[in-house]
């Protein structure tokens, strides 16, 4: 009888010994700090990334000077107003600075889009005109770049992303297409 009642007794709690009641607390917050920390940077890695502020795309054509004419008239073609193409080697040239590679900017604008985007943020004036960057690549290509609209448009919102990062996002997607690989 004796048997059954010490095994049916009551497991009496013991406290630990004060060394290790001492250590257990920092390593407990040691491993629950490391948990969180995985956890967190699992939830940052799994939100989405920015889309870059500029779009490069590889040109059709095999110099500077024929992909700044077809991107000309691809723009023109939707309304856009071709305000010139700058030639940065010969404007950089001029104060004795030279570039290793032919680079220009097509620069374009649609004055009833300015005006539907100045109205209601003149800061973008500062965006304005808009243009496209055509260059020597390191790959010995030509290369058209210009602003994720985009992408700007959701940064800086209202007008903005109404105007350009839709209306002339898309206007100018549709130029470029027959334009770039």
């Amino acid at each position: 009888m004796e048997d059954t009642d010490a095994k049916t007794a009551p497991l009496e709690y013991s406290k630990p010994p004060a060394e290790r009641r001492y250590w257990s607390l920092p390593v407990a917050s040691l491993v629950l700090g490391l948990l969180a920390g995985i956890a967190l940077g699992a939830l940052i890695r799994s939100q989405p990334v920015a889309p870059p502020l500029l779009d490069v795309r590889e040109s059709r054509y095999g110099s500077v000077d024929e992909t700044c004419e077809a991107v000309r008239t691809a723009i023109e073609t939707q309304g856009f107003h071709c305000k010139g193409i700058l030639n940065l080697n010969e404007a950089m040239g001029k104060h004795d600075i030279h570039l290793d590679r032919q680079v220009r900017v097509v620069q374009f604008g649609r004055a009833s889009s300015a005006h539907d985007i100045l109205k209601e943020n003149p800061e973008a004036s500062a965006l304005m005109p808009c243009g496209f960057g055509v260059y020597e690549g390191d790959d010995g290509k030509c290369h058209i770049s210009g602003l994720n609209r985009v992408a700007l448009g959701e940064i800086l919102g209202g007008a903005v992303a109404d105007v350009m990062g839709k209306e002339v996002a898309q206007d100018l997607s549709t130029a470029l297409h027959d334009h770039v690989r």
